[in-house]
């Protein structure tokens, strides 16, 4: 009677843990998919969308900023534009993320130069003019247009932009 007792002291929470793995593993792949090495792993998925190589070639058409802003995703039979630099981008694929109340929605129907080399989400520093950049900056905004460039379509130019002076030296150097 003492040797069944401490097998129950044993056996019991020996099944306990056995029934508490088997309840939280993973269920096994079925048997057509062969496991993944462990060296074969996925890459772990990104929210920023891959270089496309589909793209149409780039339009010139001209844009005031008022004509512009008629491309902010508000009309759904409109495509949503993003301007960078001057550069006018079709970024309707993206509505999820430019689309009305979306994360980056203040950049659609508007050149947002400025919020984008600051990666700043400020409506105020939305605007076209990021001539009160420093270099750091602008090359934050030079990393987002090579980043448009390779991902959506140019549509066209917009022609009443501020013009932009070159970036001051930075006396951190």
């Amino acid at each position: 009677m003492e040797s069944l007792k401490y097998a129950l002291v044993l056996v019991l929470p020996a099944a306990y843990l056995a029934h508490w793995y088997l309840s939280t593993a993973p269920a096994p792949s079925a048997p057509s998919e062969p496991a993944p090495a462990a060296d074969d792993k996925e890459p772990a998925k990104s929210v920023m969308s891959a270089p496309r190589d589909d793209l149409a070639p780039p339009k010139d058409d001209p844009f005031t900023q008022a004509e512009l802003a008629a491309f902010d995703g508000s009309d759904p039979s409109k495509p949503i534009y993003v301007s960078i630099k001057g550069t006018v981008f079709d970024v309707t694929h993206k509505a999820e993320v430019y689309g009305p109340g979306k994360s980056y929605s203040i950049f659609a129907g508007k050149d947002g130069s400025r919020g984008l080399g600051l990666s700043s989400l400020n409506v105020e520093d939305a605007v076209p003019d990021y001539s009160p950049l420093d270099a750091k900056h602008r090359n934050v905004l030079d990393d987002w247009y090579a980043f448009f460039l390779k991902r959506y379509n140019i549509m066209g130019r917009v022609t009443d932009l501020p013009e932009i002076q070159p970036a001051p030296a930075d006396e951190s150097e």
